[in-house]
């Protein structure tokens, strides 16, 4: 009898399965593209995966990688600092929209400019996830959270910020940004591979959003989960920039 986790990918670490998510978080769905796009094209060994606080850190142990933990809103700039030291490995960032575009706003803008040749992956639920479901940056407006029960007012919390959008406008043209969804996976695979891609292949930034579900603080079942992640995607366009 062969053995049961014998087709699972190279990258994963099955002994840390089930994962510390919470039911119907879409974390898991963007790290299980990651896992795939990272045996597909073979690259584990040289691999540096970088994690912030907040619910990403719950990926810590989710990979056979070289893994490292930061403090909130500093992956990105670690992830430089070991881009620069090890040029010969890949470098990932994965963060929360709070870490990505709140209090490390500024290192994910610095990077982008700089056109550091790390990858950065950033996981958009539109609420702070870990610390009760706090109004984020990319809170839609009128949409309630624990800190705007009324719903997100613009002339009170201002606009919802689009961050490929922004990117796309300060990236060099070798540089690579895109929005995708954990409700189309494969598609998102797609884009995380290319993400990789020109990391390895142009030695240029690189950037994907992923829309992705929090039912626990959405407070949603299945069908209204479904139909909030279809809400967001006609609010951020997925599509590369």
């Amino acid at each position: 009898m062969g053995n049961k986790f014998q087709n699972f990918p190279k990258s994963w670490k099955t002994k840390s399965k089930p994962h510390l998510f919470c039911p119907g978080c879409g974390h898991p769905i963007v790290l299980k593209m990651l896992g795939q796009a990272i045996d597909e094209m073979e690259i584990a060994k040289k691999t540096v995966f970088l994690i912030d606080i907040g619910c990403s850190l719950l990926a810590w142990d989710f990979f056979n990688l070289d893994t490292s933990q930061t403090h909130h809103g500093r992956t990105i700039p670690v992830a430089v600092g070991f881009k620069m030291a090890r040029p010969d490995s890949l470098v990932i960032a994965y963060v929360g929209d709070g870490g990505g575009y709140a209090i490390g706003l500024q290192h994910t803008l610095s990077v982008a400019l700089r056109n550091n040749p790390i990858t950065t992956i950033l996981v958009n639920n539109t609420n702070y996830g870990m610390t009760g479901g706090q109004m984020a940056p990319t809170t839609l407006l009128e949409e309630k959270t624990s800190t705007t029960p009324l719903g997100r007012q613009i002339d009170i919390h201002g606009q919802t910020i689009k961050g490929p959008e922004i990117l796309a406008g300060v990236v060099a043209d070798s540089a690579y940004v895109a929005r995708g969804s954990v409700r189309q996976p494969l598609v998102l695979k797609n884009y995380l591979k290319r993400a990789l891609q020109t990391q390895l292949e142009k030695q240029t930034f690189s950037f994907v959003e992923a829309l992705s579900f929090c039912p626990t603080n959405w407070k949603t079942a299945a069908k209204e989960t479904l139909e909030q992640i279809e809400k967001l995607e006609e609010q951020f366009v997925c599509k590369e920039f």
